[in-house]
């Protein structure tokens, strides 16, 4: 009986514990080191946790222009879909947090730049053998995404960060949607050299849907603009689809002299225009002749050591991102607590002077914040711990009642 007691006080002590709830994170909870990136709608900065002193990569979207553009759908499903995944080889997702302005996503730091920067470089190259591990820990990335229903529809060298070590992480889940088993997807998304086939046959009418083999003919094109420092097809943003479905079923794969053979097949095999005879798993691509010295468990284990390690002398990004975030920007992040703080003390307008336009814009915004997906990678992580010291008390209470 004495035992009871003593250890139902422990137990709800450690629930008490692994269910208090935390202040919410917010901007206030980082300090914002500078700007490395941006998109159309969306900048990225390196900040540092202020408890943890961890680093991260924050991106931030502003809530008005993801009205404008009608991304909002496309933020929240990014948010759905990361906040279920974790691998090496992605990007993950540490925490989501919102203010009047801008939604915000903090994520993985990787200061090695994205694999679009480093091909662009005129002194840069990669030997066969930095080319084959990054298509591996691509393809396991892949294989993972698959293996969760995910397809991500935009892999590309702009969607490929390296880490500090030399290693591969795939980024961007923008546009990349969930298939249900037996499905496929018939919208049309992605970057037009890196499309597949059927995607661009979708796009045309001409087939019914597409499905996760889209995702590794991008892998075979991002290969092999790795291997050849050009991509197979001449294809642009202001390509049509007919003339792409053109190119791809007349133009005929040529390879360097340099180029293995069996690699050479190996990247033919990603590119093929049937995806039922594409190369679509890390299981297939194991079986290929020039993967056969390759320890795929070592790989996923990151004991392979990259050829190419990043510079850490440097900020692998163009450098134009800070100067203008401090110089150009109108509403700099810095700035952002005095200026909202300033906006508050203002707000002094009466609803019957707000336009229509604005009035419908408000109405947006404030479905944004209630929608809006909240999520700390960080909480999650300490509950696991809380239930772990659970499971083992449990079992230690129960060889003494024994």
């Amino acid at each position: 009986m004495g035992h009871g007691q003593s250890c139902k006080k422990k137990k709800f002590t450690v629930e008490q514990v692994s269910e208090t709830e935390k202040k919410p994170v917010s901007l206030e909870d980082f300090q914002i080191l500078r700007a490395i990136g941006k998109g159309s709608f969306g900048k990225v900065c390196i900040v540092q946790k202020n408890d943890t002193k961890k680093m991260y990569a924050m991106k931030y979207m502003n809530k008005r222009q993801c009205v404008e553009k009608g991304a909002f759908k496309n933020v929240l499903r990014e948010i759905e879909i990361l906040a279920d995944l974790e691998h090496p080889f992605l990007v993950n997702l540490w925490f989501t947090f919102q203010d009047e302005e801008d939604m915000f996503m903090v994520v993985d730091l990787l200061l090695g730049g994205d694999l679009r920067y480093h091909l662009q470089q005129s002194n840069f190259t990669l030997g066969a053998e930095s080319v084959r591990l990054y298509l591996c820990e691509i393809a396991l990335a892949l294989d993972y995404l698959r293996s969760k229903r995910i397809l991500h529809r935009d892999i590309k060298p702009d969607n490929i960060l390296i880490d500090e070590a030399g290693h591969a992480h795939v980024t961007d889940f923008n546009i990349a949607t969930f298939i249900r088993d037996g499905e496929v997807v018939t919208s049309v998304s992605g970057t037009k050299p890196y499309m597949a086939p059927e995607v661009v046959l979708c796009a045309l009418d001409h087939t019914h849907g597409y499905s996760f083999p889209a995702d590794w003919w991008s892998l075979g094109v991002t290969t092999y603009e790795m291997i050849c420092r050009m991509r197979p097809y001449d294809v642009h943003s202001s390509t049509s689809m007919e003339e792409i479905h053109g190119l791809m079923h007349n133009t005929c794969l040529h390879f360097p002299k340099h180029v293995d053979r069996r690699f050479a097949n190996l990247i033919q095999q990603l590119l093929s225009l049937d995806p039922k005879t594409r190369i679509s798993s890390i299981k297939e691509i194991k079986k290929h002749s020039y993967m056969e010295s390759v320890d795929i468990s070592a790989v996923y284990n990151r004991q392979i050591k990259p050829h190419f390690i990043p510079s850490k002398d440097q900020l692998n990004c163009d450098p134009t991102f800070e100067l203008e975030e401090m110089i150009i920007e109108s509403k700099p992040l810095h700035k952002k607590k005095k200026r909202l703080s300033k906006r508050n003390k203002t707000k002094s307008i009466l609803t019957s002077q707000i336009s229509k336009d604005e009035e419908a814009m408000q109405i947006c915004l404030g479905s944004i914040q209630n929608e809006f997906i909240v999520y700390n990678r960080e909480s999650e992580l300490e509950h696991q711990v809380m239930e772990e010291k659970r499971k083992l008390w449990e079992e230690e209470l129960a060889k003494v009642v024994s």
